[in-house]
């Protein structure tokens, strides 16, 4: 049965999110399963101008190339896919899960040696994104896999994922430019600091912007979105924070994260479980263990963790931060093949100062001029 809400979400990232025109170039990823909403984008950029074309997934065949994948095939990229990177005006990638477990078995070393590989085509898409030649959004396609790793039924996980992407309202768009306008207040303010500092029970972090732009996100990359953030100074975090919330990396749980932070660089890294993992992670390149993104969750309609980091770092009184590559766009130089985002919650007790000004108290932004 179709959603009319799938036509909403798709209105909301070609007209809104990607604001596609006449004759850009428009690519769509995606898997089957996500059928519903593909044919609703493909409709409506059809009907902008666009010139579009799709790479449908089929399920199963990373199984294939992890299980049998020698190091040269780990490590080819295609000349096509570069050229893809360079041609492409505008592109959505669809998330949505048959198995939100079926990277678990892969080889991490594989994994890792794979990402470094395609790390040039990541760092090329984000360098043409910065200078503003190339749009893309995120979103996801509401699965069984995925309620069910949410601890939602499937009827309900499709409820939280339209409210959370505005499509209840009767004008989506209509919502999005709102909290855009709010979200641009927040962060010309923020943008005029320098020094922020994040005091609670499990972290006392400093890190300096250089007054680096803090940017609005609110619906032009993600779908459901709701934040605002910067690139902090590659050499300027000190001190510690711990992230309680699990995080899901290729299909592999990390939970309990502490960092410490000296000049910059993220030392003694610890997790309660998946400790393996996190230090191949941030062993991918050197610029993995630094932060590339600070940023502030605004979406007050999600609430619930869903060890999604789509909709997890968008949480309304939450912060999260990201290791690896930075937000090119703000002035970040911090170059990476990874960027992995962990999450910190202060709704319970939490402070966030800029220079030396509380400006947020228990995740909710105080009234400062």
């Amino acid at each position: 049965m179709n959603d009319l809400r799938a036509g909403k979400l798709a209105q909301v990232l070609v007209h809104y999110s990607l604001q596609l025109e006449k004759g850009e170039r428009f690519m769509i990823f995606a898997k089957p399963l996500a059928k519903q909403l593909i044919e609703a984008v493909y409709s409506e950029a059809i009907r902008a101008g666009a010139h579009v074309g799709h790479r449908i997934s089929m399920d199963g065949l990373d199984d294939y190339f992890y299980r049998y994948a020698n190091d040269e095939q780990i490590n080819f990229v295609w000349e096509t896919g570069k050229q893809l990177v360079e041609e492409m005006d505008a592109a959505l990638y669809i998330e949505g899960n048959y198995n939100t477990r079926a990277a678990t078995g892969y080889d991490p070393t594989k994994m890792a040696a794979r990402a470094k590989a395609r790390a040039t085509l990541f760092n090329r898409q984000q360098e043409r994104a910065a200078a503003g030649d190339f749009k893309w959004t995120i979103t996801l396609f509401p699965t069984p896999a995925d309620a069910q790793e949410a601890d939602m039924s499937t009827r309900d996980f499709e409820d939280f994922v339209y409210a959370s992407c505005f499509c209840e309202a009767e004008d989506p768009v209509a919502e999005w430019r709102k909290l855009d306008a709010e979200l641009s207040a927040r962060a010309a303010w923020l943008s005029e600091r320098d020094e922020f500092r994040i005091v609670a029970e499990d972290a006392d972090l400093t890190f300096r912007t250089g007054k680096r732009r803090w940017e609005t996100n609110a619906g032009r990359h993600n779908v459901p979105d709701g934040e605002v953030c910067t690139a902090p100074l590659e050499d300027s975090a000190e001190g510690h924070i711990r992230f309680k919330y699990p995080i899901i990396y290729n299909a592999r749980e990390v939970e309990d994260i502490s960092l410490r932070f000296k000049k910059g660089v993220a030392v003694e890294p610890r997790a309660r479980r998946g400790q393996e993992t996190l230090d191949e992670v941030l062993s991918i390149d050197d610029g993995a263990r630094r932060l590339g993104e600070a940023a502030i969750g605004c979406n007050y309609s999600i609430e619930k963790y869903i060890k999604n980091i789509l909709f997890d770092e968008k949480i309304g009184g939450t912060v999260h931060f990201a290791l690896g590559l930075s937000i090119l766009e703000v002035g970040g130089t911090n170059m990476s093949g990874v960027h992995w985002d962990m999450i910190s919650d202060l709704r319970p007790g939490g402070e966030y100062y800029a220079d030396g000004e509380l400006f947020y108290k228990d995740g909710k932004f105080l009234n400062v001029e």
